[in-house]
């Protein structure tokens, strides 16, 4: 479907996707994504798409925020229809008009689901395929294992399943594939890379701690939000308090509380990124604990592929 020579997606993070590593990513026989939301205005977004262009004509992909938190989201969807992207991935809300607008223009498009109520109704919508998010995903994890989420998507629905969570090295990527996984999307061992452009501290991080400091919380998003228990985030609490709890609950102010504390959490996670102060707020999953060295982002795919390969023969 992709035409690429390996089944992996390089997934999209906040703040951390760039297009170095999209660029590395495509050289290396994989495709990768980016979230829109990386770039302030519409000129650096079309800015980058044209960077990717011009080193390689490999397909790449665009996530959209498609919710109400997302004021640009309009604007970002014009861009990849103007620029025709290989594949949009939408992410927390209805991808209905991002499908109906696609398939005007053969764009494929790939949602983030949880659950297979939700995967069942964008594959009415008509998507190309879906992000099976598990809980062991970094950032917005989803609430199942891989064990179960995959064979039960794939005996219900018909479309494409690309497993998301918990994946880094070639044995857990095979055991996605085993379950029955189209293809896997990949997120955190990609921030430990060169191509990276996270401070030294955040890279850091992810060699010092483990799968066990690894916590969610729905302080910064309003959803739930896989992230360091750095003794910062010890010291914030990872439940939303009273009065967020009160907000979250009235059907009037929820959606403005939601997008409040999305934009607040967001621009925490910015600060936490790109410097090292105490308020330290930094998305990962589980699987850091597989993360040894920081290395090009090229010799983390070629040794992923290599021990894929490796187990598959065994």
């Amino acid at each position: 479907m992709m035409g690429i020579q390996y089944p992996i997606i390089l997934a999209p993070m906040f703040l951390v996707s760039n297009t170095s590593m999209v660029i590395a990513a495509l050289e290396s026989g994989i495709t990768a994504a980016f979230p829109a939301l990386n770039y302030r205005t519409d000129s650096e977004f079309r800015a980058a798409i044209g960077e990717i262009r011009a080193k390689t004509n490999k397909p790449f992909g665009v996530n959209l925020i498609v919710n109400k938190s997302n004021f640009k989201y309009k604007a970002q969807l014009k861009t990849c229809l103007d620029l025709s992207v290989s594949f949009i991935i939408t992410s927390l809300g209805s991808p209905q008009e991002v499908i109906e607008k696609c398939k005007e223009t053969g764009i494929k498009v790939f949602c983030d689901v949880v659950d297979l109520k939700y995967a069942q109704k964008v594959e009415a919508l008509g998507a190309n395929g879906v992000i099976a998010v598990n809980a062991r995903a970094g950032g917005h994890a989803g609430n199942m294992e891989v064990e179960e989420l995959i064979p039960l998507l794939k005996k219900n629905i018909q479309i494409p399943v690309i497993s998301a969570g918990g994946i880094a090295t070639g044995q857990q990527l095979k055991k996605a594939m085993d379950l029955g996984a189209d293809a896997a999307s990949i997120g955190t061992i990609f921030i430990a890379s060169d191509e990276s452009p996270v401070s030294s501290e955040y890279k850091n991080a992810l060699l010092q701690y483990g799968a066990k400091d690894i916590v969610k919380t729905t302080k910064l998003s309003g959803s739930a939000l896989t992230v360091i228990n750095t003794p910062y985030v010890q010291s914030l609490g990872t439940e939303a308090n009273f009065l967020e709890r009160l907000l979250n609950n009235n059907k009037r102010l929820k959606k403005w509380a939601k997008l409040l504390l999305a934009l607040k959490g967001m621009k925490a996670i910015e600060k936490a990124a790109f410097g090292a102060t105490y308020k330290t707020v930094w998305c990962a999953g589980p699987s850091i604990e597989y993360i040894h060295s920081i290395r090009p982002l090229k010799e983390i795919i070629s040794t992923l592929i290599r021990e894929y390969e490796e187990v598959e023969k065994a």
